[in-house]
């Protein structure tokens, strides 16, 4: 997929660029659209010593100046990392969407892709806002999306936790000068909804796949990596 329109949407200050979102139209009102994750268990094999350690760590622990990482840095930040400009491997779920939103049909496995641009929040906050900038044609088709995905959520009984994140200004030296409060806008929660859709039709999958019979096949939070993979936002269960 590395000729596909694609792009990263993460915190300005993050440091590893673990998911990314394609599109391209394909007929007229119907898009292909790719949620990315990048594939970890490529390089990271079960029963690798680096595996046990990352089961022993749980999770990458995030404090206020730094990272304390779940795998080692030369992977999170920058093997798997979808950095723009470079070919990375992925586990990928493809949906062909509709204007109301609909998924029309879907399709899970590895792909290759190479993200055109590394967004932050507030840079796509600001292309949302203003209805103009770099990939505006795109980032504003998935908000529009976004928003008929969350809208039907809600018609179905979903509940939205919403949390006010706390964050420090630190000066050179990495002493805190100041707090203020993360606002949750419109370029949070549109990754926020295609990843739930990604999440949702996964499960949909497994689901569908291990009806009628007992699965031998046991998901973890780390060592699930043949239908998904991921540290953070897109997780089996």
């Amino acid at each position: 997929m590395r000729n596909i329109t694609t792009f990263t949407i993460d915190p300005v200050d993050a440091k590893d660029f673990d998911d990314a979102l394609s599109v391209q139209e394909i007929e007229e009102n119907k898009w292909e659209i790719g949620i990315h994750i990048a594939d970890v268990s490529h390089y990271l094999r079960q029963g690798m010593s680096m595996d046990e350690e990352a089961f022993e760590r749980g999770t990458s622990v995030y404090l206020v100046d730094r990272v304390i990482p779940m795998l080692p840095e030369k992977l999170s930040n920058h093997v798997c990392s979808l950095r723009p400009n470079e070919d990375k491997l992925c586990y990928s779920a493809i949906f062909h969407i509709d204007a109301d939103a609909n998924v029309l049909d879907e399709w899970f496995g590895r792909t290759v892709i190479h993200s055109d641009k590394r967004f932050s929040y507030e840079e796509a906050q600001e292309v949302i806002e203003n209805k103009e900038g770099p990939l505006s044609k795109e980032i504003l088709l998935l908000d529009t999306l976004a928003k008929k995905l969350r809208a039907g959520r809600f018609k179905k009984g979903a509940i939205t936790f919403e949390k006010v994140e706390v964050k420090f200004r630190l000066d050179e030296k990495g002493n805190p000068t100041g707090v203020y409060t993360k606002e949750n806008k419109d370029s949070n929660k549109l990754i926020e909804e295609f990843m739930l859709l990604a999440n949702r039709k996964v499960a949909e999958f497994i689901g569908k796949h291990n009806a009628g019979k007992k699965s031998k096949r046991q998901w973890s939070s780390f060592k699930s990596t043949h239908i998904c993979i991921s540290y953070s936002r897109f997780s089996c269960s």
